[in-house]
């Protein structure tokens, strides 16, 4: 989004179909990026925020997680009945081991009015060492706005718009940047500093844009796997893992995604909307012999070859125990190494046993792409998380200032590029916008909309027609 003079020139030395593609893409993109750079900010500043906010506790909450090492842990049961002991009104819902020798041992618990927090306990002496509050913390206000605004789907619809728009950014993006003369050759990966300031934030957005497109869009995709319609309605309805697997083993009316904590995902992405197994049956092949508690069940999960893991208790009669490893929920940082497993509260069986291998191949991917996105893999991981989101709010601000830089001065217009002379081009980019669009039906029915109004009022409205170009 260079100076429109500037740009103009530029364009026409191009052959006419060149220069009326650009135009188009121009069009296009400084379009949707009015909406999206909002938003694109939005989820750069919380992004950094959920990255940062685990060491931010660890510093602040030092002597509630960490411990002194030593030779032997005391067993679970007695950790367990340290916690009801500390907390006689609250509900333990779930067990978290210790990932390292000196990290604190968590129970997830729910007090008697219905707060969320994490109990720690050092597991070598069965020590109550406080609490966390699990629902109000920096993590889950950050999590709350970059998924839902905290306004809940209203929220989530609007970020899954500004993320279906950033598809079209980074198709309309590349096509601009592509080196195509003389001019766009010269700042082709380079940043011009001695031409000008408009030339300076054309190459610093164009080329930040290009470098980092692939990887916004892992971004982009990864996020948009988990809304409400691209990715509850369609893509993960039907990679969703199969119930029938389990055999004849019964099913409850609740799904996996119950096992989540409010906004904070847990269950792996797969499994949110597949049936959860009931205990209280003969179904299940052999598991546990003997009597069947916390204890003996993660005892079992550690024989069963799990390492770093959390348990969630029965919910109700007919719920089970549930032992959950993965890559997500930052357990594991080998995402071949997933599984979840449900045993029966009663009889000790397996009711059912999830791993990597029998996920389909989009759930393999975002098994990887979901880590990767949360900055799971290390400290490298989290780097380059760090270096793309302050490099994706310098894309945006980039594209700011240079509509700043070459609005007209005096004037209230949106200062939109021109539309192209060749209407027919046009409509033949409109064809590839609505493809993109009925790939995310949420931008689709947007433009659609968008398009209509236009021709029905803005068009017709010479006040508007001015302001939007």
């Amino acid at each position: 989004m260079t100076n429109n003079h500037e740009t103009l020139a530029q364009q026409d030395k191009l052959p006419s179909q060149q220069r009326n593609g650009y135009m188009t893409a121009w069009r296009w993109h400084f379009y949707a990026g009015l909406y999206v750079v909002p938003f694109l900010i939005m989820l750069a500043v919380t992004g950094l925020m959920m990255l940062y906010a685990g060491t931010i506790d660890n510093l602040r909450f030092k002597d509630l997680l960490f411990v002194e090492p030593a030779a032997q842990s005391l067993p679970v049961s007695q950790q367990l009945n340290a916690v009801q002991l500390a907390y006689p009104q609250a509900t333990i819902h779930q067990y978290l081991t210790p990932k390292q020798p000196e990290d604190a041992a968590r129970f997830a618990v729910v007090t008697a009015d219905g707060q969320g927090l994490f109990v720690t306990v050092n597991p070598y002496t069965a020590e109550v060492l406080g609490s966390l509050d699990r629902d109000n913390n920096l993590y889950t206000l950050a999590n709350e706005i970059h998924g839902t605004l905290l306004i809940g789907d209203l929220g989530d619809r609007l970020i899954e718009l500004a993320a279906s728009f950033a598809v079209i950014l980074i198709v309309s993006g590349a096509y601009m940047w592509w080196p195509r003369d003389n001019a766009s050759r010269a700042g082709a990966l380079r940043i011009r500093l001695a031409s000008g300031k408009r030339t300076f934030w054309r190459d610093l957005h164009a080329n930040i844009g290009v470098i980092t497109s692939l990887f916004l869009l892992l971004f982009l995709l990864s996020g948009l796997s988990w809304s409400g319609i691209w990715g509850s309605k369609m893509v993960q309805a039907w990679n969703s893992f199969p119930a029938g697997v389990f055999g004849d083993v019964p099913l409850s009316d609740a799904k996996h995604a119950e096992m989540n904590h409010g906004e904070l995902e847990e269950v792996p992405w797969n499994l949110e909307q597949t049936p959860m197994p009931m205990s209280g049956s003969h179904a299940g092949h052999q598991g546990i012999a003997g009597q069947v508690n916390l204890e003996s069940v993660v005892s079992f999960a550690r024989q069963q070859g799990f390492t770093s893991f959390r348990v969630n208790l029965p919910e109700g009669e007919q719920g089970a125990y549930s032992v959950l490893q993965s890559t997500m929920s930052n357990d594991i940082n080998d995402a071949t190494q997933d599984r979840t497993l449900h045993i029966d509260q009663y009889t000790g069986k397996i009711l059912a046993d999830i791993r990597y291998d029998q996920y389909s191949p989009m759930a393999k991917v975002m098994a990887w792409g979901i880590a990767l996105h949360e900055g799971d893999f290390g400290w490298w991981n989290k780097a380059a998380n760090t270096v793309l989101c302050l490099a994706f709010i310098v894309i945006s601000l980039s594209g700011i200032a240079m509509w700043w830089l070459r609005r007209p001065k005096g004037k209230r217009v949106l200062s939109a590029p021109p539309a192209p002379k060749n209407m027919t081009l046009w409509k033949g980019a409109t064809v590839v916008i609505a493809i993109l669009g009925v790939c995310f039906p949420l931008a689709g029915i947007t433009i659609f909309i968008v398009l209509l109004a236009d021709r029905l009022i803005f068009s017709r409205v010479p006040t508007l027609a001015r302001f939007f170009g």
